[in-house]
Parts: structure tokens; C-alpha cells; sequence
């Protein structure tokens, strides 16, 4: 097996939670996985970028541009910001719900994420979601770093069991919030996406 996934987002998002699930679960699989994030000002709300590249292919943690197979974006801007990673054939899983910059505070300009994921689905293979609706139940959009991982396992692109990213969801997320990480991995992987 070997596979390049990019996450990308905002500081506070959970990013590299998810990451670490997914190269843990890889791990866990027997693959060799090499992975880097690149965080920059995340606590102010920046650009978090994790890189994990799956199976004996890669040399370095860092994927090269044109080779993600897949891209998940806690941030329509950050997927946009990002797609040069994505491979011709790739698949992006991006949350519709936008992260608005300071700036906008400042200076209005009306973003709400909707010309970034119009020109997502016209240059890509994209699935939407919305993440305040995804999590409504868990009463926390907090929770989609973890239902993401549901939607990446349904879409059958992920080369790793779910039952192993949920085994891994159960042994690295903290004791008091398992029951809610594993019930939003659930609902992840029952969700309708567009």
C-alpha cells in the first residue's frame, strides 16, 4: 500500500488529531508511514497542514506537489490554498462551514466559503460537508476532525479498515470523550454528503 493524504485547516480545529489517527491506524495495519505538520501561527487561527505519506514508496514526509491521493480541509480556504498537493484522479473532503479570518472583522468582504467550494467541485473530485450539520447531534462542530475520518472510510478511497481508525480512535483520544469521538466517526460514516 502506498498513499500521500493531506489535512489542512485552521488552528483549533483538531488537525492533527486526525492525522495522528489516521498514521496511527496505517501503523497499526503494519505500513510504514512518514508524516510532518507544518503549523506556523495555528493558536491564532493559521494554517495547520499535516502530511502523512503511507507504504515503502515515500522517502521523506513531505508529498510532493501533485501527489496527495487525497485531501480533507477543515476549511474551504485552506482546501482551495491546497490543492496543488492533489493528484489529477485525488479526492478532497472539505468542510463547507468556513473559518472566517480576523481580517474579515476588519474589513467585511462577505466570505462564507461558497466560491471556494464551487471551484473545488468544478476542478475536482469533492466531497462536501457540512460540519455544523454532521455534528449538530454531539451538539459540537469540535467533533468533525473525528466524523471526518467516518466520511474518508465510507468513500472506500482510504486503504485502511475502519475498524482499525476506530480501534485507534478508542486507544488515543481521552477517556472522557471516546463515547463522543467514536458516535461522531459513526455518524461520519452514515452521513450524506454532496
Amino acid at each position: 500500500m502506498n498513499q500521500d493524504i493531506l489535512l489542512c485547516g485552521v488552528g483549533g480545529q483538531g488537525t492533527v488529531l486526525a492525522s495522528k489517527l489516521i498514521a496511527a491506524a496505517a501503523m497499526a495495519e503494519g505500513n510504514t508511514v512518514h508524516s510532518a505538520e507544518t503549523i506556523g501561527m495555528a493558536q491564532r487561527g493559521g494554517s495547520v497542514i499535516s502530511h502523512i505519506r503511507i507504504g515503502d514508496a515515500a522517502s521523506s514526509p513531505l508529498i510532493p506537489y501533485g501527489h496527495a491521493d487525497i485531501l480533507i480541509a477543515f476549511e474551504p480556504a485552506e482546501a482551495v490554498r491546497n490543492l496543488a498537493y492533489l493528484k489529477q484522479d485525488g479526492l478532497v473532503i472539505v468542510n463547507s462551514v468556513p473559518v472566517r479570518p480576523t481580517t474579515e472583522s476588519l474589513h467585511p468582504t462577505g466570505y462564507d466559503g461558497a466560491q471556494m467550494i464551487a471551484y473545488l467541485q468544478q476542478k475536482c473530485n469533492c466531497i462536501t460537508v457540512d460540519a455544523n450539520e454532521l455534528c449538530a447531534p454531539l451538539g459540537s462542530s469540535k467533533f468533525f476532525n473525528v466524523a471526518v475520518l467516518g466520511v474518508l472510510a465510507k468513500s472506500g478511497r482510504l486503504e485502511i479498515s475502519a475498524n482499525t481508525l476506530l480501534g485507534e480512535i478508542r486507544k488515543r483520544v481521552p477517556e472522557k470523550f471516546i463515547e463522543s469521538n467514536v458516535k461522531a466517526f459513526e455518524m461520519g460514516g452514515s452521513y450524506t454528503c454532496s
